[in-house]
């Protein structure tokens, strides 16, 4: 399915047609951001705040199975995820699709475009999703007109390199069961801290060839592994929901911390 060819522009509202006005839905302002209430990010200034309203130029509201992000291409837009989850994956030469993490409230995408010319994986949406929309072509006279943002930036950068540096570390050095383990528990950790897990129960739509594919291993492979730590009364996972019944043990299994993930500035 393509991109949604309409958002609800801040700075001309009645830009959309009659038939997309229809499902239109009012952007959101930068000082009411739902992000800003989450323990995960950081603190805004007010000067911050009226910096990210001038940059923002509207919401985009997508249906799952949308490509917001495609491989190769030079999107005019940034995004930060408002609401929904989705997948960052690559295609192969062969047809096979390599999923390379999971995209949740608070990403900031599209910045490997802005910075290198053009996307180098592409960015689907597995549930509904509201995205906040920048003007890439502002991206350097934001950054320009507050240096510290920049630096900000490049720190979400930074994260993500880290975040792929265990995740191969992870598909090298840890066996099916403790690669499972801990994925689960940076998955639940991160939703913890945004909001999306309660009392060891969060919202993950994705399928288990998801996480197969993000984690190197066979559909067949993580199932049976999935199987063990339900046997052991570790976790549960049902539909779009899974419940971590031990959070410690599994971090003891996946050789990783019960440690939060640092917060994270609001792009």
């Amino acid at each position: 399915m393509s991109l949604a060819l309409w958002y609800c522009q801040t700075r001309n509202p009645n830009g959309a047609s009659a038939a997309q006005r229809k499902n239109l839905k009012l952007a959101t302002e930068c000082k009411y951001c739902p992000l800003r209430r989450k323990s995960l990010f950081a603190p805004m200034s007010d000067e911050d705040v009226a910096g990210m309203q001038r940059f923002k130029v509207g919401e985009l509201v997508v249906d799952a199975g949308t490509t917001i992000l495609l491989e190769g291409s030079n999107s005019p837009q940034l995004f930060t995820l408002l609401h929904g989850m989705g997948l960052r994956h690559r295609h192969l030469e062969n047809g096979e699709r390599q999923v390379i993490n999971f995209v949740f409230p608070g990403d900031f995408l599209g910045l490997q475009a802005g910075l290198m010319g053009e996307m180098g994986h592409s960015v689907e949406a597995t549930t509904k999703m509201t995205l906040c929309v920048f003007d890439r072509a502002e991206l350097w006279s934001f950054i320009r007109a507050d240096p510290e943002r920049g630096f900000e930036l490049a720190w979400l950068a930074a994260v993500e390199e880290h975040f792929m540096g265990d995740a191969l570390t992870t598909v090298g050095q840890r066996t099916a069961l403790q690669a499972v383990a801990w994925a689960f528990v940076r998955i639940y950790l991160r939703a913890d801290a945004s909001g999306n897990g309660v009392d060891g129960v969060m919202r993950f739509p994705f399928k288990q060839r998801d996480l197969a594919d993000a984690l190197g291993l066979s559909l067949v492979h993580t199932n049976k592994t999935i199987g063990i730590l339900k046997e052991r009364q570790l976790l549960g996972w049902s539909g779009s929901e899974v419940q971590i019944h031990d959070l410690a043990a599994l971090a003891k299994i996946g050789l990783t911390t019960l440690d939060p993930p640092r917060k994270r500035p609001i792009m």
